[in-house]
């Protein structure tokens, strides 16, 4: 019998650089929310990768950052303690941007774990080839030991055919840690939170995305479907008025995409009702962000 290469994998990466884009694209399944907003991801989300003789538990992370409050100095530990344990690291960088002193701080700390690194240059699709190829350059600088260097977009597809085929060598021998058809450990809560948020997020401007924050209080069957009660929670009542929309425009708005979203995942309807509380100052409130499982 050949025996199956597993292990845990660490996306590691500044903010945005598109690391659930990736995380999703490799596991064939929406799990972690995706905007084009830095600090989306929040929470450790593991997306569980599968092919020919090997399984990747992809954790992908929230971006390496300096914490600013109590939201971000959990972000960062979680980041912190992830990286120890694993067995390899991704390491994204935007083919869109320079390589800065961010994407050298992260190759800092990869080199220190010790961990093989493949270099992925993610969002190729957005540039020329000669934009591509310097910072492939710049990368391939940051860390001279790196396993391998794939060029790719997670948004398109383009690329990532080559960059499964690294994993059989990449991870030891090991278990099968989920069974066929788990792409996640997140319970349904979390998903539909995360959907709901992503919804949210995707439509705001400014500081709100940072100060919103959505609680699922409770997933239950209805007549026909689901149905979901869940928060959406800001800091201030501006930022309140802001996201219920005049006439309830946004909120209505945001409730629309948020059902397609998880209607698809719980495969059948879904009837949500949503409504936004403020709660001041949650980021730096340790009992509020423990509710929240952040």
């Amino acid at each position: 019998m050949t025996p199956l290469h597993s292990g845990l994998v660490a996306l590691a990466g500044r903010p945005n650089v598109g690391k659930s884009t990736l995380a999703n694209a490799l596991a064939g399944a929406h799990v972690a929310a995706v905007s084009d907003r830095p600090q989306t991801t929040r929470r450790r989300v593991l997306a569980v990768a599968r092919g020919e003789g090997w399984q990747a538990v992809l954790l992908d992370l929230p971006g390496f950052q300096r914490p600013a409050d109590r939201l971000t100095e959990r972000m960062q530990d979680t980041v912190d303690r992830t990286v120890g344990d694993t067995d390899a690291a991704l390491f994204l960088l935007n083919a869109a941007e320079e390589v800065g002193k961010g994407d050298r701080f992260i190759a800092h700390r990869l080199k220190a774990s010790g961990l093989p690194v493949v270099i992925v240059v993610n969002q190729v699709d957005r540039v020329e080839a000669d934009v591509v190829a310097r910072v492939i350059l710049q990368a391939s600088e940051l860390l001279p030991d790196f396993v391998a260097l794939h060029p790719v977009s997670a948004l398109t597809g383009e690329g990532l055919d080559a960059l499964r085929e690294e994993f059989p060598a990449l991870l030891p021998e090991g278990p099968s840690y989920f069974p066929d058809g788990v792409s996640t450990d997140q319970t349904q809560d979390e998903m539909a939170a995360e959907m709901i948020r992503e919804a949210a997020i995707q439509r705001m401007r400014d500081e709100i995305p940072h100060a919103l924050a959505v609680h699922v209080e409770d997933i239950s069957d209805a007549k026909e479907g689901v149905r979901i009660e869940a928060y959406i929670y800001v800091e201030a009542e501006s930022q309140k008025g802001i996201v219920v929309g005049k006439g309830g425009t946004m909120i209505r708005d945001i409730g629309t995409q948020a059902r397609m979203v998880l209607a698809d995942f719980f495969k059948q309807p879904v009837h949500l009702n949503l409504q936004v509380k403020v709660r001041p100052r949650w980021r730096r409130d340790d009992a509020m962000l423990d509710r929240l499982g952040l």
